[in-house]
């Protein structure tokens, strides 16, 4: 066995001559444990809202999207986009065409994003879980029919079991009428039931989504889209697909994935995450450099050993080296068990959800994520600034040699 690591391992557990060099090691470590639980515990928190909002985007936001690089649509009826539509790794191919009108439903009026999708759009399982009032039907017996965003229906108060009142929607045309007297003869209007309310997010939630055909000849577009989205079969690699999309149709487009559809989302977790990490860690840094005083009172209570070390040929290096590790010891034993509190902290939470969140919340407590990664950072973390410590504090043991060389 090493030499220093033996005699570092008998200073941890030994007795000292002093109890207050005991005590003030227990609180070095207790602040460690609790600081690196603390701090895997908010990280994993993070992670949870993060699966809980952005799973919520994921509902209605597609695999792959692609939209034109210049402009607003492009023509989806090229050999390529027809090839794809009949890859047989493709589950859902939606064109939709999109673009701002004016709502309005008895004497309230407002703007809106109106999203026309075609009959694949509708593949989509999870859209059901969006449906606050109604369901989710774009045509029936009846006709046409929308389903509208939260924000909208608040706004405009729609009454989705209302069968004789219908929304509304005004479209600007695209060659507006000289001299017209009447303001809406340079508008396109068309008329809608409305058969669902869907709640995903506000920036979502002030849209409206009807058929594709609707969106047609309301916005006077009989060929080009807005958009494609393209959802795949379960087991299929997005990433390489959209490279490979991404590379055929060259710089006239914009191939994105989920993440980069929600670049703004994922920045925004990722910033206030790694802000609390950053805040934790210093916190986490004062109750390791509390060592500091445990090592401090430890030399100064073991010179005579590091007198008899050094008379029987002990060189500085091995009596620097006992301390450090004496500090590493200290510390990253506080650092695994503070990764086990959390680790359990985890277990309890997912199972049982012993926290809650307030009433009216998408989930009942707080969700919880675990990622290994998470682990590893903070126990590198501990390690690197516990070296500095244990470092700095190992350096006493050396200046005590000097001195008793100089005594002797």
């Amino acid at each position: 066995m090493n030499t220093s690591f033996y005699i570092a391992k008998r200073y941890l557990f030994a007795k000292k001559s002093t109890n207050a060099i005991n005590l003030i090691s227990g609180i070095s470590m207790v602040g460690v444990m609790v600081g690196s639980a603390a701090l895997i515990i908010i990280l994993s928190v993070f992670n949870g809202l993060e699966t809980v909002v952005l799973g919520m985007f994921d509902t209605i936001t597609p695999q792959i999207q692609i939209t034109p690089a210049k402009g607003k649509t492009f023509d989806p009826n090229t050999a390529y986009f027809s090839s794809l539509r009949q890859n047989k790794d493709v589950y859902a191919f939606s064109e939709v065409l999109q673009e701002n009108a004016l709502l309005k439903y008895n004497d309230k009026q407002a703007v809106g994003m109106v999203k026309g999708v075609s009959p694949d759009y509708l593949k989509n399982a999870k859209l059901d879980s969006t449906i606050k009032e109604g369901r989710f039907v774009l045509h029936n017996k009846s006709g046409d029919n929308a389903v509208i965003g939260t924000g909208l229906q608040s706004y405009l108060a729609v009454n989705t079991l209302d069968p004789f009142t219908e929304l509304e929607i005004y479209s600007p045309k695209k060659t507006m009428a000289v001299n017209s007297l009447n303001p809406t003869d340079d508008f396109i209007v068309k008329s809608i039931r409305v058969s669902g309310v869907f709640e995903v997010q506000q920036e979502f939630d002030s849209g409206i989504i009807v058929p594709l055909s609707f969106a047609r000849e309301l916005l006077d577009e009989s060929k080009n889209v807005s958009s494609i989205e393209i959802d795949f079969n379960p087991q299929v690699d997005i990433d390489q697909y959209k490279e490979d999309i991404a590379e055929k149709l060259g710089k006239d487009y914009v191939v994105q994935n989920r993440a980069e559809q929600n670049s703004s989302l994922h920045h925004i977790f990722n910033s206030e995450k790694s802000m609390v990490y950053i805040i934790l860690t210093f916190i986490l840094i004062i109750a390791i450099f509390n060592v500091v005083g445990s090592l401090t009172m430890l030399v100064i209570d073991k010179v005579k050993d590091i007198a008899i070390l050094s008379s029987l040929g002990a060189g500085r290096k091995l009596i620097k080296r006992i301390f450090l590790l004496e500090g590493m010891m200290i510390t990253m034993s506080g650092c695994v068990l503070g990764l086990v509190i959390g680790l359990l902290f985890y277990y309890v939470q997912h199972t049982y959800g012993l926290i809650k969140m307030g009433e009216g919340t998408l989930v009942s407590s707080y969700p919880i994520g675990l990622k290994w990664k998470d682990f590893i950072l903070v126990f590198v973390t501990v390690g690197i600034f516990s070296f500095l410590a244990s470092a700095l504090s190992s350096n006493l043991s050396v200046k005590k040699i000097d001195q008793i060389n100089q005594t002797i």
